[in-house]
């Protein structure tokens, strides 16, 4: 749902498609809703991975349009479902993972394996270049996502923290902690 535009094809992208920046990332957050935008997509940045061999895919930050001024919520997660139905009959066998996108799991379940989610117990303030404990409201709104996906879609969950690379015993706690919820851990650096 973002791009930085050091990729090759950023320079592709009409300017109408680009609808807010992240200056956190310093990426710029695509509009989902034109409609040549999932084909778009499919052959500019999954054709060429796939033509190497790559099956499985990281669908990141699925709610970026929330960054823009204006966005129409419904429209920006139609236009979500077009590029994943778009990837899945383009491109048979394709494994999905979503970054969030939590509303539009129901609509795509069948063509997804996985839903995640970063930042549960501890996260990375890009902003500030430091690591950060969730705080409680923001992480008991995530679990309650989490577990709606897990109970409801019967999908396998995954919640990405990030502990400082030297910390193991903060790294260790944290993946037990997500683990005793029966959510899959990944608990990495801020560069993964």
């Amino acid at each position: 749902a973002e791009v930085l535009p050091e990729r090759a094809y950023f320079k592709k992208l009409p300017a109408a498609w680009q609808m807010a920046r992240n200056g956190a990332w310093r990426s710029i957050v695509i509009d989902q809703t034109p409609a040549q935008w999932p084909e778009f997509f499919a052959q500019q940045v999954i054709a060429p991975l796939w033509e190497k061999g790559y099956r499985g895919f990281f669908l990141d930050t699925l709610d970026s349009y929330r960054l823009a001024a204006h966005f129409d919520e419904a429209a920006q997660q139609d236009g979500l479902v077009r590029v994943i139905d778009t990837l899945h009959s383009r491109f048979p066998g394709i494994k999905l993972i979503l970054n969030r996108g939590f509303e539009i799991v129901p609509r795509v379940r069948d063509k997804i394996q996985m839903v995640a989610a970063e930042s549960l117990y501890r996260g990375w303030d890009a902003n500030l270049k430091r690591y950060v404990e969730v705080p409680a409201k923001d992480r008991d709104w995530l679990l309650q996502q989490l577990q709606t996906i897990r109970e409801r879609d019967k999908l396998p969950v995954l919640a990405i923290d990030y502990v400082a690379p030297h910390d193991r015993d903060t790294t260790r706690a944290t993946a037990q902690r997500i683990a005793q919820l029966g959510i899959i851990a990944w608990v990495s650096d801020a560069g993964l």
